[in-house]
């Protein structure tokens, strides 16, 4: 079995056709075919059905596929390594985090990493929670910042950076054009809310994948309602401005909220009898934020120096006051 087989098998199972998968790979189609069928009788199976043109995988090639990209995102991180050994003059981050995360803190680490290194690569993938986990388990990302605790057993090392605060968003009362009913997405002004206070509200939901989807879902759930949908399937800053024109409320990280002056954020409690206020001071929904790599393989150089520039950053932004509203550092002093 050779890497380049491997590599001929992704291209045509990704695109499900042999010619195009030549072109992108920039090889001949006869070349292409011939190698694929040579990987077939090194595994002694069928990896494709070509009936009457129409390229699906088999069974065997479902198996193998995730493997193949696996062992070729391995393959092509070794690579990188051994070129970092010159001293961190060449090479790439591939990095995922959270919409709120990508808006606000990254940027800095971002500017301070490229300014170290200005060498390195860095490739940023933006995205919920759960589908970061998938990409780092398959070697599409070298960390990820992720939120805990992660669903099941993933084969990843969590190292818990930051706890953020969740907040319920709501559009800026305009006067005599804010309803204050039951339905209304206009909130009464308070210090704080409790999971029950967004019974029968009009919710604007994330697309699944995203944490905040199951977060809220989940509190309203233990708070003994279903919670109602007015639009539901969006990104953050999609959802952001749904709210923001009256479409429902959400609930949020309290640091996506810089620079709207459209929308007003409100501590959500977890406490709290029907029908009374709030207690000052009462637990609120928060969410802790881990960068994560997986365990069978070191991370890289780059990917190292990195972390080490991330959690310089988070830790100098809170000793000096300069974390977003909200945020609270857990790195070690």
């Amino acid at each position: 079995m050779q890497l380049q087989q491997l590599a001929y098998f992704v291209a045509v199972a990704e695109v499900r056709h042999f010619t195009q998968a030549a072109q992108t790979l920039g090889v001949a189609q006869p070349s292409l075919s011939k190698q694929v069928r040579a990987l077939e009788t090194e595994l002694g199976a069928s990896l494709f059905s070509r009936a009457r043109g129409n390229i699906t995988l088999t069974p065997a090639g479902e198996a193998l596929l995730p493997l193949a990209k696996r062992i070729l995102a391995d393959v092509d991180t070794a690579r990188l390594e051994v070129q970092e050994l010159a001293g961190l003059r060449s090479g790439r981050v591939r990095l995922g985090a959270t919409p709120s995360l990508c808006a606000g803190l990254l940027a800095d680490v971002l500017r301070r990493f490229h300014s170290a290194y200005p060498g390195i690569r860095l490739l940023v993938e933006e995205g919920g929670s759960h589908d970061l986990v998938r990409e780092v388990t398959r070697g599409a990302l070298d960390l990820a910042l992720v939120i805990l605790p992660l669903a099941g057993d993933t084969p990843l090392v969590t190292s818990p950076i930051l706890r953020e605060n969740l907040v319920v968003v709501s559009p800026r009362e305009v006067p005599g054009e804010s309803p204050q009913g039951r339905n209304s997405p206009y909130l009464p002004s308070r210090p704080q809310f409790r999971i029950t206070d967004l019974r029968d509200r009009p919710l604007v939901m994330f697309r699944p994948g995203y944490d905040l989807r199951e977060a809220t879902i989940g509190a309203c759930r233990q708070a003994g309602f279903e919670p109602r949908f007015a639009v539901e399937g969006g990104e953050m800053d999609a959802v952001l401005r749904f709210v923001e024109v009256g479409l429902g409320i959400a609930v949020v990280p309290s640091m996506v909220l810089a620079g709207r002056p459209g929308l007003r954020g409100t501590p959500l409690a977890l406490d709290g009898e029907p029908g009374s206020a709030p207690r000052r001071g009462a637990p609120g929904l928060q969410r802790t934020i881990a960068l994560a790599h997986r365990k069978d393989v070191a991370p890289t150089h780059a990917a190292q120096a990195f972390r080490q520039a991330l959690v310089r950053h988070v830790r100098e932004a809170a000793e000096s006051g300069s974390l977003p509203p909200g945020v609270h550092s857990l790195v070690a002093p």
